[in-house]
């Protein structure tokens, strides 16, 4: 099992960064609360991961602080949720914010995430609620303010666009989130954050 990674950044594209480790490349999946805190590209990083092997594939997910990869785990864990509607849970809200909403049975807040709907969000609130009991008090993950961007080479609407379609939205969805929020000089990161604090109003 490889659980934490420390290397260069190479290359970020929301949802998916490439790692150098000793001169391998270690292509990761993470949530854009990771994202956030992350360096421009060609800085050193280090990654808490979690490492899922499919009939197709070993695909490696990566987290910024424990509490994220304990939620995903606990996530993997509910019927129905797999690894890219956990990601969406986490990228749409933080861990405090998603224990909040599960303490406070708020299946209409889950619902606005992508891929969840009334059935699913209702199934999140019942069985996590003992799951986030058994995990303790969970820190409350801030998220932080995102860092400037490497110059794309795609623009930065371009690129936060295709990581919500990566997320699971629709692309006319996506397209009319970022739309609503964009504005100049904004990074990918900031607007992707912008445009899914904006969906869970």
């Amino acid at each position: 099992m490889i659980g934490r990674l420390r290397g260069e950044l190479v290359h970020k594209h929301p949802p998916q960064l490439l790692i150098d480790v000793g001169g391998v490349g270690y292509e990761v999946e993470a949530p854009m609360s990771t994202f956030y805190s992350l360096p421009d590209a060609g800085a050193k990083v280090t990654l808490l991961t979690h490492l899922a092997i499919r009939d197709d594939a070993h695909v490696l997910y990566g987290f910024a602080r424990e509490a994220e990869r304990e939620m995903f785990r606990a996530l993997l864990k509910v019927n129905g949720v797999g690894a890219k509607m956990a990601l969406a849970i986490l990228s749409g809200m933080s861990t405090e914010e998603f224990a909040a909403c599960v303490q406070a049975a708020d299946a209409a807040a889950l619902t606005r995430l992508p891929g969840v709907g009334k059935k699913t969000a209702e199934r999140l609130i019942v069985e996590m609620r003992d799951r986030l009991d058994k995990l303790g008090a969970m820190p409350g993950v801030s998220l932080p303010s995102a860092p400037a961007a490497a110059q794309p080479v795609e623009s930065p609407t371009t690129e936060a666009v295709s990581a919500l379609v990566a997320l699971g939205y629709k692309p006319a969805d996506a397209e009319r989130m970022i739309r609503k929020v964009e504005a100049p000089d904004l990074s990918s990161e900031e607007l992707i954050r912008a445009a899914l604090k904006a969906a869970a109003k």
